[in-house]
């Protein structure tokens, strides 16, 4: 657990980065059964750049006002748009259609809570 602030954003935290976020599927591990990273594919763990948020990094993820929580997450997956820069993260969704209504966002929160 962490102290969060009136607006949900975390109180404590190693850095905080602010950027553009979509989703992915692998339709409930019927695509694949492994991430880069050889987690299962499934909620909280997140495609990034492993240069920037190596693989095991704990965060947590919200839009900046709030609006929308992803939660806890773990870098645990990688992709084009995270490692080209034009991504932030890449949010782990259980069915293509949760991921069509997400879409791409911009202004979301990834605060890093303990670094790998």
């Amino acid at each position: 657990e962490i102290e969060m602030d009136e607006a949900g954003q975390p109180l404590e935290y190693k850095a905080v980065y602010t950027g553009t976020c979509t989703a992915y599927t692998c339709d409930g591990g019927r695509l694949s059964n492994k991430t880069a990273s050889g987690l299962k594919p499934q909620v909280g763990v997140v495609g990034v750049d492993p240069k920037k948020f190596p693989y095991g990094t704990k965060l947590y993820i919200t839009s900046a006002d709030g609006s929308y929580v992803y939660g806890y997450a773990i870098a645990g997956d990688c992709g084009g748009g995270t490692e080209n820069g034009s991504l932030i993260a890449d949010l782990y969704m259980d069915t293509y259609e949760e991921c069509i209504q997400f879409g791409k966002r911009s202004n979301f929160r990834v605060y890093v809570l303990e670094w790998a």
